[in-house]
């Protein structure tokens, strides 16, 4: 695939930034490698030493120029976003690159200077701060921009969606998943097919565009090529087949699929072909053991499978309607908040010191903090994800910064697929628009069957910048009453003994008999939302 650059050009503070980190996730979910080069940052490091005199500023698009053709040149996409006041400059670089796309990012100086929280444009306008570009120095706008967005009448995601369609008219950006959701009556006149909660949420996660780059279920070839190299046949790492199966094989043409006796979700089937249970336990669990639950579920299922592309027929509706987001909805929410960064927090458990203290760390490099428990289908004996949810609520109102975190629901199911898995939950928080995403020990794990940081090293299998995130290992966390405080194995010098941890099943002893759980392990507000529930179940 050729590379190509995207090239925002606006006055400061109009949006370029915000619209860029957007569009990068948009396609590294389609499976492209992105670099941003955010002017900022360039002239924190590539351009240093600059001013802002004509000469210094034409310098500096310059070397953005060619930093973004090196890109493009070796088949990524470069996505620049600098004021690049000087319309001749900006012409010579596209002059000299293929594939130059340029967005004008508008807005005028009067609304920029009223959302202005530095008020850099008050001082500029009272003649306190010289050069500053659209007051006291020119702005040229370009003449014929391939897209002209408004960000004083439009909303970001309806300027993101109109970028993204004429990239995709141009032919530099082929078609991708985005969501695609219909009426539920459409489903009605269709043939029926009955599904349980695993492909239910598989189906609507498709629609939604949480399984990017797949667009719907897999066919052979994908099937296949998953197994044998944890990749799609496009060479697109994926680590785990999504797949309709079946008892029996069904003619192409459109299927709706119904459960709890509501269609939720229209398959284009393809074709069908049976699926290798076998060597698919062994590729992606690791194991053939029935007592594991993820190949335990393999073996109930049936052994055909339909290929073919999805269409939600509803939103996410898994009982927190504050909290049940699309993917779509969850950029949009980060691009709100101004955050630039996010990283992604994974869990099936109830949320503990070492959760909290793995986020904050986290939180100290990042802009934001993407929650987000699942709440699909796990095996029996975890904590419900109602009461997880309430867990999250609690702890987030009195222990995080407001603007900081935000709590949304993973409809998937677990897999229980350890470093499989791993890569699936970060593909997933990719789409969900995280630049970052935490994994920690034993990370999908599940009774022993894969060792303590195989979740860790799976990660070193792919180039840099390959899967479009960037994974923060953690090592196990615990309160250590020797250190009076959160410690890890990388910080901490004392015996095992002096670490306050408890494992799930423990938790579980502690609630049934009514033992309190200590501060050092969670919060108090926490522990009494277990307790009330074990109370309840009682």
């Amino acid at each position: 695939m050729s590379g190509f650059v995207v090239w925002f050009t606006g006055l400061s503070g109009a949006g370029k930034s915000t619209l860029a980190e957007l569009l990068k996730v948009e396609i590294e979910g389609r499976g492209r490698h992105v670099e941003v080069l955010d002017g900022d940052e360039v002239r924190t490091h590539l351009s240093k030493g600059l001013g802002f005199s004509k000469e210094d500023r034409d310098t500096n698009i310059r070397r953005i120029g060619y930093a973004a053709r090196l890109v493009a040149r070796s088949g990524g996409v470069a996505i620049a976003a600098a004021i690049s006041p000087y319309r001749e400059v900006r012409d010579e670089v596209r002059a000299q690159t293929p594939g130059f796309f340029e967005v004008h990012v508008r807005c005028s100086v009067e609304e920029l200077a009223r959302r202005d929280v530095k008020g850099l444009y008050a001082k500029a306008l009272r003649g306190e701060i010289g050069n500053f570009t659209g007051v006291s120095d020119p702005y040229e706008a370009p003449l014929k921009p391939e897209v002209a967005v408004d960000s004083e009448a439009e909303s970001v995601e309806e300027s993101f969606t109109r970028i993204v369609a004429q990239l995709e008219r141009s032919g530099l950006l082929s078609p991708g998943v985005r969501e695609s959701r219909a009426d539920p009556e459409l489903a009605r006149n269709l043939p029926r097919l009955d599904v349980g909660p695993r492909e239910t949420s598989d189906a609507l996660m498709l629609g939604w565009g949480a399984l990017a780059p797949l667009a719907g279920f897999m066919g052979s070839s994908d099937y296949l090529s998953v197994l044998a190299e944890g990749r799609l046949k496009s060479g697109q790492p994926f680590t785990i087949p999504v797949l309709l199966r079946t008892k029996q094989p069904l003619k192409a043409g459109r299927v709706a699929l119904w459960t709890a006796g509501e269609p939720v979700a229209i398959v284009d089937v393809e074709g069908a072909f049976q699926t290798s249970p076998d060597e698919e336990a062994l590729a992606v669990y690791g194991t053939d053991d029935l007592a594991h639950p993820g190949v335990r579920a393999l073996r109930e299922s049936g052994g055909w499978a339909l290929a073919g592309a999805v269409t939600a027929l509803r939103r996410p509706d898994t009982g927190f309607p504050e909290h049940d987001l699309t993917p779509l909805e969850v950029r949009r929410a980060k691009a709100e908040r101004g955050w630039r960064t996010m990283v992604g927090f994974q869990t099936r458990n109830p949320v503990h010191r070492a959760h909290e203290y793995l986020q904050k760390v986290a939180l100290e490099s990042v802009d934001g903090l993407l929650l987000h428990p699942l709440v699909g289908e796990t095996q029996p004996g975890d904590i419900p994800a109602d009461v997880r949810m309430r867990c999250y609520e609690a702890l987030l109102a009195d222990y995080f910064p407001a603007g900081r975190t935000l709590l949304a629901t993973n409809p998937a199911w677990m897999r229980y697929a350890g470093p499989k898995e791993a890569v699936f939950h970060a593909l997933v928080r990719r789409n969900y628009g995280c630049t970052h995403f935490i994994v920690g020990r034993d990370h999908a794990g599940v009774g022993g069957y894969y060792d303590t940081y195989a979740a860790h090293r799976v990660f070193d299998e792919y180039a840099p910048g390959e899967l479009g995130i960037e994974i923060l290992k953690f090592e196990h966390a615990f309160y250590c009453r020797a250190c009076a405080g959160m410690a890890s194995v990388r910080t901490c010098p004392h015996p095992a003994d002096q670490h306050e941890a408890l494992s799930g099943t423990a938790v579980r002893q502690m609630l049934a008999a009514g033992v309190d759980l200590p501060a050092e392990f969670t919060r108090p507000e926490v522990a009494q939302v277990l307790a009330r529930t074990a109370v309840a179940e009682q």
